[in-house]
């Protein structure tokens, strides 16, 4: 299940209720899946296996929940390759967008009394201990270069 307490709306549902709701948390996988491909844009289900080293029929029924969903949509390949893609929705974005706030607004919570320095050198271990992960894996995960997550919480 990629939703924790309630259940992705399914078109049907959204179109019964009459709206679009993003209420619901998402889970570990409906997250990282969502983040990967608004980082990377759209992407096969064979590429997100490999991303994640997962097997693809893992990946293909956690995607068919987001799809289900309208969290994601399936698009001919941009490159003109034979596979489909999947390319985030507008609700999708919207879902993502909402749980990033809400993980970063816990995560400010639980280092509010955190010193500036606490805050500096966490997030510089953190940093460090990630991207000795990705190296070893030979996986970098894909972003952005900007400051540290700890950084600005104060």
């Amino acid at each position: 299940m990629l939703v924790a307490r309630c259940h992705v709306l399914t078109p049907r549902d959204r179109k019964a209720s009459g709206g679009e709701s993003c209420a619901d948390r998402l889970d570990r996988s409906a997250y990282l899946l969502l983040t990967r491909l608004d980082t990377e844009g759209a992407m096969s289900i064979g590429q997100l296996a490999d991303a994640f080293q997962l097997d693809v029929s893992t990946v293909n029924r956690q995607t068919g929940t987001l799809l289900r969903g309208g969290l994601v949509e399936r698009i001919p390949d941009p490159d003109g390759g034979l596979a489909r893609k999947l390319r985030v929705t507008a609700l999708g974005t919207e879902c993502l967008t909402a749980e990033r706030d809400r993980r970063r607004t816990s995560l400010a919570r639980l280092l509010e009394d955190w010193t500036p320095e606490d805050l500096s050198r966490f997030g510089e271990v953190l940093t460090r201990f990630n991207r000795e992960v990705e190296a070893q894996d030979g996986r970098p995960w894909p972003r952005e270069e900007t400051e540290s997550p700890a950084e600005g919480k104060r």
